[in-house]
């Protein structure tokens, strides 16, 4: 029999190349939407399966539909973030919704008795404390939760440790594996969501007046759904966690990619990098600046050595992953050829 995988959040971006990896791979896909009607788009976007692909309405504010949404069931891959209020200044918006979303999930996995859960957290949640500090770390390193971090690295660094929290008093079949991506880029499948390319979508349309000196560490979307995919399957990845970063570039780095790569098409990419200080007077009245000042200069690195050990992980060039990313922006309309 055909086994099935559950896709949290089957109109997010990894969301949806997770769908179009694990269909091409013989599986068949349920996938959650908040709302049923929004299953016409997934479909479109993920070029229409047929009965390979269902759909569940649940939310990860609220257990409604989670049970159903578990039935039969062989695998999940929770991909899906929480919408909460990145806007307000109280934490919470974002951290209680990461949390809770993330012991929904668990619940009612371990309630169905799924194989294995593979939950996207994020590198930040394995970092150092100090933004000061340059280092390379592994997957043995937890964040310290300091509420002077931004609140988004605190939420997923408090809903994994959620996740592990409830798994360590479970007593079941179900399994936990976590995976922890860098700056995710690469193609698009839909207009309708960029995702996290809009970094590349504000770069190729000038919106940007320079590079900020902030160093990402790039992982394409497709490359992070494998490693999702391999999380899923390998005996041994059961009970550990697994950094998913790429190449560590600086934001002028990808911007000279871009121009390399995209030649004409790239002509309003600024490569100018930014002084530090012009950054942090922008961001007194910008305040989409101000979550990362904290990063300017900081070179901390992720290694990927236990993913390409243990589940023979490789990831593809940044350059290639920004190039492809830039092109897949274009021909979508996203961003004017």
């Amino acid at each position: 029999m055909t086994e099935t995988v559950l896709v949290t959040g089957g109109t997010g971006y990894v969301g949806g190349w997770a769908i179009v990896a694990l269909l091409e791979r013989g599986y068949d896909v349920r996938t959650t939407v908040r709302s049923l009607a929004k299953g016409d788009a997934v479909r479109e976007a993920v070029g229409d399966p047929g009965e390979r692909l269902t759909f569940a309405a649940a939310d990860l504010l609220n257990d409604d539909g989670w049970d159903a949404a578990m039935a039969g069931v062989d695998y999940v891959l929770h991909v899906a973030s929480p919408l909460g209020d990145e806007s307000s200044k109280d934490p919470d918006a974002l951290i209680v919704p990461a949390r809770e979303g993330a012991l929904r999930v668990l619940r009612a996995a371990t309630n169905a008795g799924v194989r294995r859960v593979v939950m996207t957290s994020a590198a930040n949640a394995a970092s150092p404390a100090s933004y000061a500090e340059e280092s390379v770390t592994d997957e043995t390193l937890w964040t310290i939760d300091d509420p002077s971090l931004p609140a988004y690295r605190r939420s997923k660094t408090l809903a994994e440790k959620a996740a592990w929290d409830f798994m360590a008093s479970y007593d079941g079949p179900t399994e936990l594996t976590t995976v922890l991506p860098g700056a995710v880029f690469g193609p698009i499948l839909t207009a309708n969501n960029v995702g996290t390319t809009q970094i590349i979508q504000r770069m190729l349309t000038g919106k940007m007046p320079g590079a900020p000196k902030i160093g990402l560490e790039v992982v394409d979307v497709r490359d992070l759904v494998d490693l999702h995919i391999r999380a899923m399957l390998a005996p041994e990845a059961a009970g550990e966690r697994f950094l998913g970063t790429g190449e560590f570039v600086w934001m002028r780095e990808i911007a000279q990619a871009l121009k390399a790569g995209l030649g004409a098409q790239a002509g309003s990419v600024p490569t100018r990098e930014l002084p530090n200080f012009v950054v942090r007077l922008a961001s007194i009245t910008d305040p989409s600046l101000k979550a990362i000042t904290v990063s300017l200069g900081r070179r901390n690195r992720h290694t990927t050595a236990k993913a390409e050990r243990v589940l023979g992980w490789k990831q593809r060039p940044a350059a290639q992953t920004v190039v492809e990313c830039a092109e897949s922006l274009i021909e979508h309309g996203v961003v004017a050829g």
